[in-house]
């Protein structure tokens, strides 16, 4: 319970921020990462919200997951999908008629604050250990299973979801390959400086509930 206590703010927050980079992405008209891109080209092709695909194709990779690993379904992921699916509709929401760049200066400027919030959410959400990542862990999934690297898994698993949003008309753009290239480098360079703040309020908090 205490370790709960203590993880989730950084859960939380880390969620936050990147729902909120995923929406500027999204706003930028850009591209998104190959996720999101798959995200808003169902929303296009079928209905429902972006955060409403964001729980079903969740879903579909922990069930997807656990038939490939012969193992019961990591149903706690579903977690951080509702969290993440809330966050994503709530900042759209926030978003929508406020920030819509019309030129290729405030597009670019859009999508630079989505990519970089969304790799301080995702370094910051990295410090906690309360639910997987669905897509992280069809990431870890696939290299277990085929010995292939992380790097490569990653890659082959971003290529099928580009695909899969081609056909749905998804948000690819330019945008898309950014993501693909600098996300995980940004992360990254990120998640030492997220780790030394954490670990800075821990000893704050530790050394005050002693005082």
């Amino acid at each position: 319970m205490q370790t709960l206590k203590q993880e989730s703010p950084f859960y939380l927050t880390g969620l936050l921020i990147l729902t909120l980079g995923i929406g500027l992405t999204i706003q930028s008209h850009l591209g998104t990462s190959p996720f999101d891109a798959l995200l808003v080209g169902l929303y296009r092709t079928f209905g429902l919200t972006i955060g409403s695909w964001e729980i079903v194709v969740g879903f579909s990779m922990i069930v997807g997951n656990a038939l490939a690993r012969k193992s019961r379904p990591e149903f706690s992921a579903l977690i951080t999908s509702f969290i993440t699916g809330a966050g994503i509709d709530g900042w759209i929401f926030l978003l929508n008629n406020r920030i819509e760049p019309e030129t290729l200066v405030g597009q670019s400027v859009c999508f630079t604050a989505g990519l970089l919030c969304t790799a301080v959410g995702v370094a910051t959400y990295l410090q906690s250990k309360i639910a997987p990542n669905p897509m992280d862990r069809s990431m870890i999934v696939i290299t277990e299973i085929t010995g292939w690297s992380v790097t490569y898994s990653r890659a082959m698993i971003s290529i099928i979801l580009v695909l899969l949003a081609f056909l749905c008309s998804g948000a690819i753009g330019p945008g898309t390959l950014i993501n693909a290239l600098f996300s995980g480098v940004l992360i990254s360079f990120l998640l030492p400086y997220i780790k030394m703040l954490k670990h800075k309020i821990s000893m704050r908090n530790h050394t005050a509930s002693h005082s």
